[in-house]
């Protein structure tokens, strides 16, 4: 059986839905847009 630890270890990092590039994940990060593409002056 896997450790909890391991599977969340082993997850694919998030991508941004619009670019491609790799989100920069943090406790809160609920968005699939990169920080360049949710910026709200864009």
């Amino acid at each position: 059986m896997m450790n909890v630890i391991e599977f969340f270890r082993n997850l694919p990092k998030k991508q941004c839905t619009k670019c491609g590039h790799a989100i920069h994940e943090q406790a809160d990060c609920y968005g699939n847009e990169c920080d360049e593409c949710s910026h709200p002056a864009r």
